[in-house]
């Protein structure tokens, strides 16, 4: 169920982006954001998140700046805009040495593996990985601004491979970490197993 409320704003971005016009599909997207922590802190008694807060910033910044400032914004453009925005979540939650996976983490293990060193060190590799998997779906987005022949489809494919990408290894790596170090699970995103 987390991995759903984590990844939902970003799913119905994706989709609305092929629907909808930009500014709209911004501005619902950071409602759904809203929405989204709203199930987490109210109806599930858990923190407000950093990448949740973030986000909702992230979404209604470039939904207003498309309204207001550049209404023929790209697709490839916007979608470059909400990745990078993102990437900088991600790299303050590094640097304000919080990764943002740990957010979720301790709210799924006990006080004892919280306290491990390795599971501190997992939640870094983990974010790490999802700050190369948006650097990747930048990527993307910056060969179809300046490549403007190639297929959309081609954008759509690396988001999902690096979404997924990071989705699995932040399934794995928790799992490896135990097996090999003998250490409890320092699952970073709960609900991925």
């Amino acid at each position: 169920m987390t991995i759903f409320l984590i990844l939902a704003p970003y799913g119905a971005f994706a989709v609305l982006m092929m629907l909808t016009s930009a500014a709209v599909s911004l501005f619902v997207t950071a409602a759904i954001c809203l929405a989204t922590i709203a199930i987490d802190h109210f109806v599930r008694g858990r923190s407000i998140k950093m990448l949740a807060a973030g986000s909702v910033v992230t979404f209604a910044a470039i939904g207003c700046y498309v309204l207001l400032v550049d209404a023929g914004m790209s697709v490839s453009a916007v979608k470059f805009a909400v990745d990078a925005g993102v990437l900088l979540i991600i790299l303050a939650s590094i640097a304000a040495r919080r990764p943002f996976t740990l957010q979720y983490a301790l709210e799924e293990v006990d006080a004892e593996t919280a306290k491990f060193p390795g599971f501190i060190r997992a939640n870094y590799v983990i974010t790490w990985v999802w700050a190369a998997s948006m650097l990747a779906m930048m990527l993307g987005n910056v060969t179809l601004i300046y490549v403007p022949g190639l297929p959309i489809w081609l954008s759509l494919l690396v988001a999902f491979a690096a979404r997924n990408s990071a989705v699995y290894f932040t399934k794995w790596y928790p799992e490896y970490r135990k097996a090999r170090h003998g250490t409890p699970s320092a699952t970073a995103l709960p609900g991925t197993h």
